[in-house]
């Protein structure tokens, strides 16, 4: 079986391309037989893993970062149409080249391409959630208002890589104090008033330091979501710290932060939004958004 390969050379602000050679190392090393196609830029991955599935690839592995993985998971299922009502895409293989990495941490998958190589030639399948926000997939994290906001900011940060971009953008956007008025309806509740943020796991984590949805699992069939508002810079600058923490002492402990478990969530923003799915800005300025899951959707080899 050969198969896919979707690289992306800008992933981790173009520290992937020089890592190819060391990247098809690993693979040959792990025993893969497979083809290579170089991104060429955004939405390039879901085409070309459109098209692999239409001729028949089993496996396609995506090589690169968050953003990457959630291209060609999108691209697997628009070419399953129909079908992924009843069965799920994949296998999905992961060699990790992004500066967050967080589907890679978040489903324990080794982040040394020569072991995330094995691991892919080994073929131990598991099936997690897709989610879905209006016609965008998202396999991790998907969000409104304060994240993507600051998704934004750190896009125009040139000179930092990885966590301390994350992190610098984080503040910026928490002194920019920005917030939305919004009608939340989920299954078995609603919610209209101020928001600072909206954010939907499939996973805990995002932004490689994040904890924003803490109890999510990818497994349980249930979208989760958090929302609350924070009036002042200081107030929300206070939760911050809060955010990193993976259990205990999260943010999602204060009063005013509500963490829930839902098959679906629509949101009306009275004034626009930005909104992110895995990371990538899918809209600087949206206000109607509905959130789906799909349980046992995606096929991810694992160890």
């Amino acid at each position: 079986m050969k198969a896919l390969v979707i690289y992306n050379p800008y992933s981790g602000r173009w520290s992937s391309l020089k890592k190819k050679p060391e990247a098809e190392a690993a693979l040959h090393q792990a025993g893969i037989d497979y083809d290579l196609e170089m991104t060429e830029g955004p939405g390039h991955a879901i085409d070309l893993a459109v098209k692999a599935v239409q001729q028949g690839v089993k496996l396609i592995i995506a090589a690169g970062g968050d953003g990457t993985i959630s291209e060609v998971v999108n691209g697997m299922a628009i070419a399953a149409g129909e079908r992924l009502n009843h069965n799920p895409v994949g296998p999905l293989g992961v060699l990790p080249l992004g500066s967050a990495n967080d589907m890679v941490d978040n489903l324990g998958l080794p982040k040394d391409l020569i072991a995330a190589a094995r691991v892919i030639a080994g073929g131990n399948c598991k099936l997690i959630d897709l989610c879905k926000v209006n016609t965008r997939y998202f396999d991790n994290n998907s969000a409104i208002g304060l994240e993507p906001y600051i998704t934004l900011i750190q896009q125009q940060i040139k000179r930092l890589k990885g966590t301390s971009r994350y992190l610098l953008a984080t503040l910026m956007g928490v002194y920019a104090n920005p917030n939305w008025t919004m009608q939340l309806s989920w299954d078995g509740g609603n919610y209209h008033g101020p928001v600072t943020l909206v954010t939907v796991g499939n996973s805990p984590r995002t932004g490689g330091i994040f904890y924003v949805t803490p109890h999510a699992n990818p497994c349980d069939g249930l979208l989760t979501f958090v929302y609350g508002f924070m009036p002042t810079r200081g107030q929300t600058l206070q939760l911050l710290p809060k955010t990193m923490k993976p259990d205990r002492g999260n943010y999602v402990e204060h009063p005013n932060i509500h963490e829930i478990n839902t098959a679906w969530l629509r949101i009306h923003s009275e004034s626009p939004t930005p909104m992110h799915a895995d990371g990538e800005i899918q809209s600087e300025a949206i206000q109607d958004l509905e959130y789906s899951i799909l349980p046992e959707r995606l096929s991810v080899i694992i160890n």
